[in-house]
């Protein structure tokens, strides 16, 4: 049961429509809530990239070790080959890349930026680049995960650029 519920994003994946987009937008909240206890706190705000980075690893984990069990358990339930619907933390581990070492100071700035990653991370995931479509390919929990962790790393180079060099936060 208790996988069920990893592996589900604690039950977004489960949405009607979009399983994927809501287990993004779980992780966004779970980034808006960290971003603002630490706020609350006086945490400097690179101990937010640390946190990006484990929730990332942690998420990883779950995806290797479980992976394959939820391939079995929802595609015996779906009749669909390939990534599970309901399985999001795939998405949650690509979304919280998508935000490490990214300026997230002021509330419009932090705003702004968990707007913009969680648009490049669900625009990343659909289109899947090189090589993201060839990583969804491998077996078990691999395909699931890296496939994610592949369009985190895209929207995070493209957020580096914009919030970086094209926005000015005065």
């Amino acid at each position: 049961m208790m996988r069920k519920w990893a592996v589900t994003g604690l039950g977004l994946g489960f949405a009607p429509v979009a399983p994927g987009t809501f287990g993004s937008a779980g992780a966004i909240l779970v980034a808006a809530a960290a971003w603002a206890i630490s706020r609350q706190t006086g945490t400097d705000p690179a101990v937010l990239n640390v946190l990006w980075v484990l929730l990332t690893i942690l998420a990883g984990i779950g995806c290797v070790i479980w992976g394959a069990w939820a391939i079995d358990y929802f595609a015996a339930r779906s009749r669909k080959p390939g990534d599970p619907g309901p399985v999001v933390i795939d998405e949650l581990a690509g979304q919280w890349i998508s935000l490490v070492a990214l300026p997230m100071g002021s509330l419009r700035q932090t705003l702004a930026v968990l707007a913009v990653q969680f648009f490049l991370f669900r625009l990343f995931d659909v289109i899947k680049p090189p090589p993201a479509r060839q990583l969804e390919r491998l077996p078990a929990g691999w395909g699931i995960l890296l496939d994610d962790l592949a369009a985190g790393i895209y929207a995070n180079i493209v957020g580096q650029i914009v919030f970086r060099y094209f926005c000015s936060w005065s």
